[in-house]
């Protein structure tokens, strides 16, 4: 019989812990003088009491390591648990959020999705604001130790070809997710720090340039302001630019330049492919732009690139409304949402390796058809490729489309135009942030939707987050007869 409680140990434990993280927007509520603090404070001893009490109970039960069916169930409790308690400082504290706006807004942060219910960010205390960062920054980090610990070790994706790096977690998982976590942890406080920094020298309050800095380490892209970064300097933009795509990069590849190891990172044919992707995006989207307005070319140049790194890493900023670009500018964008970063990084969406997995594939099937009797194997980074990553990254390519699709058809069911149900779909499953259209575009927001569009598109960031099938492969009765 399956044993839960080593499950419910672990995930007791961070829902405790994110008790003990509302007391940082409670201090700051508090300074404030504003009374909103209470809210933190009822939420933080509610969470906390709850996952202590579970921690405890299931405290006699831990071992060295989890067992395949332990690992993939708690891989989606965890980002099932904890936006239900990230949810209460929204739902206690703004009186207009029901649950599911609440429920909607921590999926959101925690699966660094950014896409918000909220409107009139200005007027939010500060407390608020904060939480949403927090919400960002801790589903950032977390979303790492999964892609590198457990999504390899469960073979998700393709995910098992990054096994090499150094991670063997079999038998071993949760001491070293620990041991990567606290390597990583170091790397991503440091760029947090100096992203804030950065932000400062380019012109942002420090309060902006903290909470700022947690969502573009995290690619998440919560704002403190309606009009997200079209409300900074031109200076804040470009910083962001440069942030954004750190982010992006395999956060593995930082951990060996900390100790004075630069050829990794130089020689990745990931992020060389992520690079000069984004070059390519950016300079279709600046000449498209400064051939259909009177924009000068730096402004061009700012905002093709400034929102196309922020849809490609799935950070979801926007310093412009890019609706209003034309049709081609549009298309493009879509499908930039749905490329994604490096593979290990707090990115999203389909990931950069699985394309050149994909593209390596489709090479050799088109040698082995001119070639019928040549041998012709695919290659990632100069090594062969087995055909259980093959077929793994087909399978997530297949689930994809399929979900996208299905998706895409229940929303419209709900009454939702096809313009919103499509890039709500992608945006949602992707990970990025904002869609296209009035209503869910820059511009907009996901607070007119219905409940049942809300309540979709939340389960659809918690798919997408933990690459499809780590989600799917509970529902099916072998996994429960295993």
């Amino acid at each position: 019989m399956l044993d839960l409680r080593p499950i419910g140990y672990v995930i007791g434990l961070l829902v405790a812990m994110l008790g003990l993280a509302m007391m940082v927007p409670l201090f700051l509520d508090l300074t404030d003088g504003n009374g909103h603090w209470a809210v933190f404070a009822e939420s933080g001893i509610i969470t906390l009491a709850v996952g202590g009490i579970i921690a405890l109970s299931c405290s006699n039960s831990v071992g060295e390591g989890l067992t395949i069916q332990q690992t993939f169930l708690l891989t989606t409790g965890v980002w099932l648990a904890l936006p239900i308690f990230g949810a209460l400082p929204f739902y206690l504290g703004a009186t207009e959020a029901r649950f599911v706006d609440a429920f909607f807004e921590a999926m959101s942060g925690l699966t660094t999705t950014g896409s918000t219910v909220f409107s009139g960010l200005e007027e939010l205390p500060r407390g608020l604001l904060l939480w949403r960062g927090i919400l960002q920054w801790l589903g950032g980090i977390g979303i790492i130790v999964v892609a590198m610990v457990f999504l390899p070790e469960l073979r998700v994706g393709g995910m098992q070809i990054f096994r090499t790096e150094g991670f063997d977690t079999m038998g071993k998982i949760l001491p070293r997710a620990t041991e990567i976590a606290s390597r990583i942890s170091v790397i991503y406080v440091g760029l947090s720090l100096i992203c804030a920094l950065a932000y400062v020298s380019a012109g942002m309050g420090p309060f902006d340039a903290v909470v700022h800095a947690m969502t573009t380490i995290a690619t998440g892209g919560f704002a403190n302001y309606d009009a997200s970064f079209a409300a900074f300097n031109p200076a804040v933009s470009y910083v962001a630019c440069l942030f954004m795509i750190l982010a992006a990069l395999p956060f593995v590849r930082f951990v060996q330049l900390s100790a004075g190891t630069a050829r990794p990172l130089l020689r990745d044919t990931q992020i060389h492919v992520f690079l000069v992707t984004a070059v390519i995006i950016v300079s279709l989207i600046t000449g498209w732009n400064l051939l259909q307005s009177n924009a000068s070319g730096e402004e061009a140049l700012r905002l093709a690139m400034f929102n196309s790194v922020s849809l490609m890493t799935g950070t979801g900023y926007a310093n412009a409304d890019y609706n209003q670009w034309g049709s081609y500018a549009i298309a493009v964008l879509f499908f930039t949402g749905l490329i994604g970063g490096c593979a290990g990084s707090t990115a999203c969406s389909i990931k950069i390796f699985r394309y050149q997995l994909l593209f390596a594939s489709i090479k050799t099937q088109l040698q082995k058809t001119r070639s019928p009797h040549g041998v012709f194997t695919p290659r990632y980074a100069g090594r062969p490729v087995g055909d259980d990553v093959l077929n793994s990254v087909m399978s997530f390519f297949m689930f994809f489309t399929v979900t996208l699709g299905m998706l895409s058809v229940a929303l419209a069911m709900t009454g939702l135009d096809f313009v919103t149900s499509l890039s709500g779909a992608a945006t949602a499953l992707a990970n990025v942030g904002p869609g296209f259209g009035d209503e869910i575009g820059p511009a907009g927001n996901f607070a007119g939707l219905n409940d049942t569009a809300k309540w979709l598109l939340a389960a659809a960031m918690l798919i997408g987050r933990l690459e499809l099938m780590a989600v799917y492969v509970i529902f099916t009765v072998g996994f429960w007869r295993a």
